[in-house]
């Protein structure tokens, strides 16, 4: 399983590109086709990503990266920036939910930043010739993806009404653009041209040419901009306004920087994300309860394989609740979340029905924060967040990029963009693009590790995957997908290391997951015991599910998972690559 393939897997030994557009996918490409490396190759994929991909990412976003450099030690980028330093609980007096749209949940911008580092220590081109593609897009025009179309037909009435800047951008002549049609943001052209104008002249380096251009985003003319933006109040989706909590001084303050990463091994890998400030760890947590309940000697297609990573994720994401947030401001018990002995004790939990319950695990003798659940449809069943989306049934919402690179030589990238989403807050008119709200992430219960404080990061949903053998990187993947994508990404690595796929079989084979613990996003529902799966997974599998209690939610064949992946064979120099079929819009490329 399955049986055929929609692609084939890419193999050569030049270098290999995956993201989630084609077009983002063929920059990189024609980067390494150039000379550059794979972080060369990386950043120009992601600004592209920015510009063609405007519903799933922007420049007012965010994205965490994980990198191994030739020589190097795998390490992880951290471009999520913080909450305001004026962001407390008391500054959402009255609300009982971080608002998720707007320029309240604004926090600093750390996209630009982390790409611009990134460039910096480990590529060798100039900031223009990365910037080259994403301009060339913005003024040149991109395809209107349905997609984006159709996310434009969802929020049209609140451009129409309370956001003009994006309106004007998005709905010229105040109406949808056609399908069919290109899309141009000249103005976003012109403010990546304005950075590299002000910092091209402005050191004699490579290195310092860039580091100017990071000063140019964070104190000059576009902190001034957003600044100007955000100095009256400004109106979410519902119309309500409120003044923002985001300033100059946050922008100046804030730098991109490096970080080790969590791992644990498995298989005779070594498997590597984020820290705890990421939900990256569920993965990690989910390995060691799968070593527990002898999930990898199943038929990955099966009902009792399914059960059991539901099962087990049920467990990982209630600690991701009770226990994840920025480790810089609370104490995060990490090493005995990962410890064998607690998987142990947690994997006894798992029966052979399905559970219902929200279950955090005791750590160290400290008692879990739990969530009071809301139950899924509290809202209503015509409300819509505009954050980053999940999934509502069996309808996908779209919601970030992801993108891997890999280059001769060994260095190998993985990265998820996102935020900043026109969806989600209006444009700043004289930039080209809309901040992001990646605070609606926080809590506003005080007990909370994730409780929303100054200058804390949010904890994101964002979850690139690094693996390694020996010490070399063997394999970079990951998906869109908000509290998905450690559940996509985990059952495409068992299928990998146990099901017999190649790196393309194991994307096209049928996806499944469990919403059943508090979204990440406004408005933080809960649909106890809910599984949706894929109507390929079949009849048997699926009435199986539902025998042991489950409550299966059968979604389209084709619509669950945007995974993209590479990958090298340190022994032969062998290199591959495979993306997904999807939504017709993730490739790969590669020679």
């Amino acid at each position: 399983m399955p049986d055929f393939t929609t692609r084939p897997e890419l193999r050569g030994g030049f270098g290999m590109v995956a993201s989630t557009h084609w077009l983002a996918s063929a920059a990189g490409m024609s980067v390494l086709e150039r000379g550059g490396n794979a972080f060369d190759a990386a950043v120009a994929t992601g600004f592209a990503l920015q510009v063609v991909e405007p519903h799933l990412n922007g420049p007012g976003g965010e994205v965490p990266i994980i990198f191994q450099a030739v020589g190097g030690e795998p390490t992880v980028l951290n471009g999520q920036g913080p909450a305001p330093a004026a962001a407390d609980i008391a500054a959402f007096a009255g609300m009982d939910r971080v608002p998720g749209s707007g320029v309240l949940p604004a926090c600093v911008p750390g996209a630009f930043d982390a790409w611009l580092l990134l460039l910096r220590d480990h590529g060798t081109f100039e900031l223009r010739d990365v910037l080259e593609y994403a301009i060339g897009y913005a003024a040149g025009g991109f395809p209107l993806l349905p997609q984006i179309r159709a996310k434009l037909a969802d929020v049209a009435p609140v451009f129409s009404r309370w956001w003009p800047t994006s309106a004007e951008l998005y709905l010229p002549g105040g109406s949808l653009p056609r399908e069919g049609s290109s899309l141009h943001n000249e103005v976003l052209a012109g403010t990546f041209k304005r950075i590299l104008a002000e910092s091209g002249g402005a050191a004699r380096t490579r290195e310092g040419r860039i580091d100017a251009a990071r000063r140019v985003w964070r104190e000059g003319f576009i902190a001034e901009s957003i600044a100007a933006f955000l100095a009256q109040p400004r109106p979410d989706g519902s119309g309500a306004h409120h003044d923002a909590l985001l300033t100059a001084d946050d922008l100046a303050q804030w730098r991109a920087r490096y970080e080790p990463t969590a791992h644990v091994d498995y298989a005779g890998l070594t498997v590597h994300k984020t820290g705890p400030w990421g939900q990256g760890p569920v993965f990690l947590q989910q390995l060691r309860l799968a070593e527990e309940l002898g999930t990898g000697e199943l038929d990955t297609g099966s009902a009792e394989f399914v059960h059991r990573v539901v099962e087990a994720a049920k467990l990982a994401f209630a600690d991701r609740e009770a226990w994840y947030g920025d480790p810089d401001h609370t104490d995060v018990p990490l090493d005995a979340l990962l410890d064998p002995r607690y998987a142990a004790a947690r994997a006894a939990l798992v029966a052979d029905d399905a559970s219902l319950d929200l279950r955090p695990g005791t750590v160290a003798g400290r008692e879990p924060f739990v969530v009071d659940p809301v139950p899924a449809g509290t809202y209503g069943p015509g409300f819509a967040t505009t954050g980053e989306p999940t999934l509502d049934g069996a309808v996908q919402r779209g919601d970030t990029c992801h993108l891997d690179v890999v280059d001769a030589a060994g260095n190998m990238i993985a990265a998820t963009p996102s935020g900043g989403w026109l969806t989600g807050s209006p444009v700043i008119g004289d930039l080209g693009f809309p901040l992001g709200t990646r605070g609606q992430m926080f809590w506003l219960d005080p007990r909370s590790p994730s409780a929303i404080a100054p200058r804390r990061r949010p904890r994101s949903t964002l979850s690139p995957t690094l693996v390694t053998r020996g010490g070399d990187p063997v394999m970079a993947f990951g998906t869109p997908g908000g509290d998905q994508q450690d559940q996509w990404s985990f059952t495409y690595f068992l299928r990998l290391m146990h099901g017999g796929m190649d790196l393309q079989a194991g994307i096209d084979a049928p996806m499944f997951h469990t919403n059943a613990f508090p979204s990440s996003f406004h408005p933080r529902e809960t649909a106890a015991g809910e599984v949706l799966v894929e109507s390929r997974l079949g009849a048997d599998a699926i009435a199986d599910l539902r025998r042991r209690g489950h409550r299966v939610v059968v979604a389209d064949p084709w619509s669950l998972g945007r995974l993209s992946a590479v990958a090298r064979d340190p022994g032969t120099g062998e290199l591959r690559a495979a993306a997904n079929p999807r939504g017709a819009q993730g490739y790969a490329a590669g020679r």
